[in-house]
């Protein structure tokens, strides 16, 4: 079970997940409606997914968890960069998205991209966390990590039960 310092993004992850599967299947022609329509559909899903959940979930983990694991977890540190790469090509990829020739291929790339990142935080990057960070660390990066995500976003973060640590 996920420590409750992690569930807020957890919760974002699983979502993006379901996305990244849709924007592989558009982009392979899997999901109607099919041709440009489907991938101009799953383009703005993908950008509104962005905005409204990628967007403060990066800046959470850039501004808390990153540099929390960073001065706490040394052995964190290619894993972070390497995290930190995925977030500006996904960045990248989604500034191209609206003039984009090619919109198929971009959006498979950036299904792949985001599934692969959210799988390596799933099992790399938490479990590190998970194992060095005391009850008390846990407990105040996840109350900060809460205050990004609340902030950006209120309504779809409201009510959200928090997992309890055991």
């Amino acid at each position: 079970m996920r420590d409750a310092s992690l569930i807020p993004l957890s919760h974002d992850h699983h979502h993006g997940l379901a996305l990244a599967l849709r924007c592989r299947k558009q982009a392979l022609g899997q999901i109607r409606p099919m041709g440009i329509q489907g991938l101009k559909e799953r383009a703005g899903e993908l950008e509104e997914f962005f905005s409204r959940n990628l967007k403060p979930h990066f800046q959470a983990e850039e501004e808390i968890l990153f540099p929390f694991m960073r001065s706490r977890i040394p052995q964190s540190e290619a894993l972070i960069e390497d995290l930190l790469k995925d977030h500006a090509a996904l960045r990248e990829g989604l500034a191209r998205l609206d003039g984009a020739d090619g919109l198929g291929r971009l959006l498979f790339e950036l299904g792949d991209l985001l599934e692969r990142h959210i799988r390596r935080e799933e099992r790399e990057l938490f479990p590190l966390f998970e194992k060095h960070a005391t009850p008390g660390e846990a407990e105040r990066v996840g109350k900060e990590i809460e205050k990004i995500l609340a902030f950006a976003n209120p309504k779809s973060r409201q009510g959200r039960p928090r997992a309890k640590r055991e």
